[in-house]
């Protein structure tokens, strides 16, 4: 056998070892805490998670927990992104914009569902924003959600996104109310914290 044909088969072994694990996760994972909607189920077996993290965390790309990058950023555990999407329910003619918690894996997750998805950073997110949207999904969890994204939301869209109260994480879902976001708190599930949006510490005496 040459070189390069040890070299193919080394990359066939490991892209079949991926293949493999994302069907574990799943099994394991999104069936068992109840993400069954078929879509869900198929574009996370069709997007390639180990792609979206750092080359030193491949390995564990599928495990049931988050990463958290070096220099900043994450990625959340597989099934925030599974029942993220299945409350969305995103459609084709949706506007999405996307608080990326850096490593794509959302976005990749949810362009070919959508007409449209805007990324942006949660540093881009504390600023100033155009365009509505009819969907916002944030890769992440935060303490207070910005106006500055509420003003970007249609008057008939939602928001998903991990919700901080006491230093518990869960899954919520908003839509317009009076002027605000009415939330409704779903699972308590881990979820990485993203400290842009922690509300401002109040002194007390």
């Amino acid at each position: 056998m040459t070189l390069a044909e040890t070299r193919t088969a080394q990359t066939s072994a490991v892209e079949a070892d991926f293949a493999a694990a994302r069907r574990a996760m799943i099994d394991s994972q999104l069936r068992t805490s109840g993400v069954n909607t078929a879509f869900v189920l198929e574009r996370m077996s069709a997007v390639a998670r180990e792609a979206h993290v750092p080359e030193g965390a491949r390995g564990v790309a599928y495990m049931d927990r988050g990463i958290a990058f070096d220099g900043g950023g994450h990625i959340a555990a597989p099934l925030f992104y599974g029942m993220a999407l299945q409350e969305a329910r995103p459609g084709p003619s949706d506007e999405v914009l996307v608080v990326d918690g850096g490593s794509g894996y959302l976005p990749a997750l949810l362009e070919p569902l959508v007409k449209s998805v805007k990324v942006i950073t949660p540093e881009q997110a504390l600023g100033s924003l155009r365009g509505t949207f009819s969907l916002i999904l944030i890769d992440g969890a935060v303490e207070q959600f910005p106006d500055t994204l509420g003003r970007r939301l249609a008057e008939d869209g939602r928001v998903v996104t991990g919700l901080v109260s006491s230093g518990v994480t869960r899954l919520a879902i908003g839509r317009p109310a009076g002027g605000a976001i009415g939330w409704l708190r779903l699972a308590e599930i881990g979820i990485p914290r993203m400290r842009q949006f922690d509300a401002p510490k109040r002194w007390s005496f």
